[in-house]
């Protein structure tokens, strides 16, 4: 793909997909001519960072389910993504395995029970940690946006949190908000 301008969008991955859709990531990196794929490194319960706990409303130190990703650009890793769910909405099904979702958590979830129907996304220009530096293959000193995603549903409570790093360098975050 080259040191070209990335322009991401989030819509693909907030809607539900057939279960034989291609991955969102895949699609998106293949429509501009390269290749995505994803890596889950992790999947299970944890205790859950403030940041997250407090989108779901809970005491810190929660039990939550995490799913962790390393995305690939052409081979290339261009980000790091971590995705919380509440423990009684993901304990027990594919959420919490490393093996792929087929159609994606969204769908998974809507599948349950669980449509958002809001997204709140905070975007914060930082430093990265050593751990996110070296996988990101980041020179010292090399920016990174961190993107906090809470999908909310029709009640307003949280069902997913996404927290993504990735390098500031080449991105370009596009938002388009209908009005009325």
């Amino acid at each position: 793909m080259g040191a070209e301008e990335w322009v991401s969008s989030s819509m693909p991955y907030l809607a539900p997909r057939s279960q034989s859709a291609a991955d969102s990531w895949a699609a998106e990196a293949a429509a501009r001519g390269g290749a995505g794929r994803q890596r889950i490194v992790h999947a299970g319960e944890v205790a859950a960072p403030s940041e997250v706990s407090n989108a779901f409303g809970g005491r810190d130190g929660m039990q939550v389910v995490v799913r962790r990703r390393v995305m690939y650009l052409d081979e290339r890793p261009c980000e790091l993504t971590d995705t919380y769910y509440p423990l009684e909405i993901a304990r027990g099904t594919g959420l919490a395995s490393t093996a792929k979702v087929r159609g994606g958590a969204v769908r998974l979830l809507a599948e349950l029970g669980h449509v958002g129907v809001r997204v709140r996304e905070d975007v914060i220009a930082a430093l990265p940690d050593e751990e996110a530096r070296e996988t990101l293959r980041l020179a010292p000193g090399e920016p990174v946006l961190r993107i906090v995603r809470t999908t909310m549903d029709a009640d307003d409570r949280a069902i997913q949190v996404d927290m993504m790093t990735m390098p500031a360098a080449l991105q370009r975050l596009r938002y388009e908000i209908r009005i009325g």
